[in-house]
């Protein structure tokens, strides 16, 4: 088994053909394989979620993640885009998902694609991996606690977004949700408030929410970190990836 990766800066094209700085890793051999858009969390383009796209590629997948903060300026350190785009209130949705559509586009470019692409998104990228499920074809997408999908933010919350629950009727794909039960940001009630849309249109979907683990528990570099529920939530990703994009 040639479990060899390659992992490196790119460039792709992302919504109205703007140039993206973004993380790629794929592996060496040539059997052919699917595609992970990762989406990054609130707090930017960091090592933690180039870690997570090297960590698809260990598993057989390419994976890609594009720095959505990208327009904040060339040559500026990815903690100072991520200032900026913050002050600004985030990623419009629309950019968003053509930034998401760019980056689907350049994995289906690559050797050995086979031409079936998911989704992750961590925070607000959860927020944001239901938001491009809903709105662009896809074969599978995480939602990992991505809040203000049936609620809007506070008023003093640094980012600007509108409910996407109306949506939910266009979901293109299988949908996995991994959330804290000590979440505030989706509280429970959120998470039980979606998934109950989604059975009522009829769509394919799987939540699974985590005692004593709050938001960011995936996160390893911090300490909202809860290993017990990352490992399971790693397995059930898996899992869900290797049914729906192929191992």
């Amino acid at each position: 088994m040639n479990d060899a990766i390659w992992a490196g800066t790119v460039t792709l094209s992302g919504h109205e053909q703007a140039e993206l700085e973004a993380y790629l890793a794929r592996p060496l051999g040539d059997t052919p394989r699917g595609g992970v858009v990762v989406i990054h969390h609130l707090p930017g383009y960091d090592n933690a979620t180039k870690e997570i796209v090297r960590k698809f590629a260990a598993h057989g997948y390419a994976a890609v993640c594009p720095n959505l903060y990208s327009r904040q300026g060339a040559g500026v350190s990815p903690d100072d885009q991520a200032a900026a785009a913050r002050a600004a209130g985030g990623v419009p949705d629309e950019q968003l998902v053509g930034d998401v559509a760019g980056a689907a586009a350049y994995l289906n470019s690559l050797d050995h694609a086979n031409g079936k692409i998911g989704v992750i998104g961590y925070c607000s990228g959860g927020r944001q991996a239901f938001l491009v499920a809903c709105s662009l074809p896809l074969d599978a997408a995480v939602d990992c606690y991505g809040a203000f999908v049936t609620k809007e933010p506070p008023a003093e919350f640094p980012l600007k977004a509108t409910p996407l629950i109306s949506k939910a009727g266009d979901l293109s794909c299988p949908l996995l949700g991994l959330f804290g039960e000590e979440d505030s940001f989706p509280a429970p009630d959120e998470v039980a408030t979606l998934s109950a849309e989604l059975e009522k249109l009829g769509k394919e979907h799987e939540f699974h929410t985590y005692p004593g683990a709050g938001h960011a528990f995936f996160s390893v570099d911090r300490p909202a970190y809860r290993p017990a529920a990352a490992v399971d939530g790693w397995k059930k990703i898996f899992d869900f990836y290797g049914r729906h994009l192929g191992a």
